[in-house]
């Protein structure tokens, strides 16, 4: 080791992003060489109310090599090949998100111009019909996508359901494996050398545990990043006026659906997530427009299930930590920011800071121009997750309560109203670059909820009128051919992954 590595790490805090961070950080740093302590406490509770993720926590299990189903088994796992959504372009209306993309390509040209073009001329369905994910889900099958790129199989992209507090614990397992203590206790200070840097943090019991780089995990209260640095945060609330939110989780209904729902109500929306073993349900809701009482109430009475606990209740301000990194502590999960569940983010937020932190992991010096940088890339994640979120609230033409007509005509942020001014002019939309929600997650926003661009590109219009449309027939009876042919989703976890 150079003598300006980094021997000791500390990790603030448990729940799924300390043991995310944990077994990364045990997993890909120098063999054993480096000191890894995570800090608990079993009388903290962790929030452990996002159970739904996004498709690139598929590269972070096999960064750590865990196998899926084994994976799949110890968390109550099911999969995911999108999102549903009730009620949000306007009252008695539905759309998919799905993983994947909608159609193919053609001739250099984005499939969902095509299909604007011929949705001019003719009455087409929804543009979810060319997409395989989306054709797998509505008949509840599901397979894992093959190699061959001449199938249409291999459009089909997934994700995972699963319970976050038995995943933070399998993680545990593997990180305590590959070296990592676990020391029990509640932080009661934290300790700054002459420099402004967190030196150790102290224990209850009067242990103090000293490191080099502390990842603070310790969830909204940010007691490094936050209580001890003062880093400072930046509200959204502006623009996601949702400020709380209420879970319970209830009896399944029957065979787990391979998707996610999402039900607008008239002051936020409920969520929907099937595990093997029961319903995970929540309602996030603005306090200014609806009381906790009537919040819980309206969650009960919309339940698939009997209630398996009492529900439980969040606070939360929507935005992020002005810097994710500060001095010598990393912000990871909520103490770097919190963006509604909506799209299933808060996991892929945590992995993304991870991967991050590793790719500009510092040495003892603290380099300032790797902490910008990280802070430089965080900010852009966390914005554009941002944008796309605020994109459901304000693309919509419900007008039936206080709620829904804020939503409708609030100002949105410059970045996300560029965007709605090129899609609006002839559907363009510039996701280049972006490890994120690419353009076919925008397009089906935006159809969903009836946004619709004045005009196309005129490279569309360029395109032959009946080879065009003998494309879209074909790719469109090519989809729903292969997800017939598919398991179901239920028959496919009682073979490869049921839990005990």
């Amino acid at each position: 080791m150079s003598e300006h590595d980094i021997q000791k790490i500390v990790i603030v805090g448990g729940g799924t992003a300390g043991w995310m961070a944990a077994a990364a950080l045990s997993t890909l740093l120098k063999n054993g060489a480096v000191d890894i302590r995570l800090v608990e406490s079993d009388e903290i509770g962790t929030v452990g109310v996002g159970e739904a993720t996004i498709p690139p926590l598929i590269a972070f299990n096999n960064m750590l090599g865990i196998n899926e189903d084994a994976f799949l088994k110890a968390t109550m796992g099911t999969f995911k090949l999108g999102i549903e959504f009730v009620d949000w372009g306007a009252a008695g209306e539905r759309y998919f998100h799905p993983f994947g993309p909608h159609g193919q390509d053609f001739q250099g040209v984005h499939f969902h111009q095509l299909y604007l073009r011929e949705a001019r001329n003719s009455a087409l369905p929804p543009i979810q019909q060319w997409s395989m994910s989306v054709a797998a889900a509505e008949r509840g099958r599901f397979a894992r996508p093959g190699p061959d790129a001449r199938l249409p199989l291999s459009q089909l992209a997934y994700a995972f359901h699963f319970d976050a507090g038995l995943y933070a614990a399998f993680l545990r397992t593997i990180a305590e494996a590959r070296g990592v203590r676990r020391i029990e206790g509640r932080i009661v200070d934290a300790i700054q050398s002459a420099n402004g840097f967190v030196s150790s943090v102290r224990l209850a019991d009067g242990q103090t545990v000293d490191g080099e780089l502390f990842i603070d995990c310790s969830g909204f209260r940010g007691l490094l990043i936050e209580e001890k640095l003062g880093t400072g945060y930046d509200d959204w609330s502006r623009w996601l006026p949702c400020d709380r939110a209420v879970a319970v989780p209830c009896q399944l209904p029957g065979a787990p659906d391979p998707f996610t729902r999402s039900t607008a109500h008239k002051a936020g929306w409920q969520w929907r997530i099937p595990l093997q073993h029961r319903m995970g349900n929540g309602l996030v809701y603005a306090s200014a427009f609806l009381e906790s009482d009537e919040a819980e109430a309206l969650l009960l009475s919309n339940l698939e299930g009997k209630p398996l606990a009492d529900p439980r209740s969040l606070r939360f301000t929507a935005g992020r930590r002005l810097n994710a990194w500060n001095a010598n502590v990393v912000s990871l999960g909520l103490s770097s920011g919190f963006v509604e569940p909506l799209e299933s983010t808060s996991i892929h937020l945590i992995q993304s800071g991870i991967a991050k932190l590793l790719s500009l992991f510092p040495d003892r010096r603290f380099d300032p121009v790797e902490r910008d940088e990280y802070n430089r890339q965080m900010q852009t994640v966390f914005e554009d997750v941002r944008d796309f979120v605020i994109l459901h609230y304000k693309a919509t033409r419900r007008d039936d309560s206080d709620f829904w007509n804020h939503c409708r005509a609030m100002e949105v942020p410059d970045s996300l109203a560029a965007k709605l001014d090129l899609w609006q002019s002839k559907g363009r939309l510039f996701r280049e670059g972006f490890e994120l929600f690419g353009t076919a997650s925008w397009v089906a926003v935006l159809l969903g909820q009836g946004i619709v661009p004045a005009d196309i590109e005129p490279a569309a219009d360029a395109i032959n009128p009946a080879m065009a449309r003998d494309a879209l027939e074909k790719m469109h009876a090519s989809y729903a051919r292969m997800a017939e042919h598919m398991p179901r989703h239920a028959d496919f976890i009682a073979q490869a992954c049921a839990a005990g």
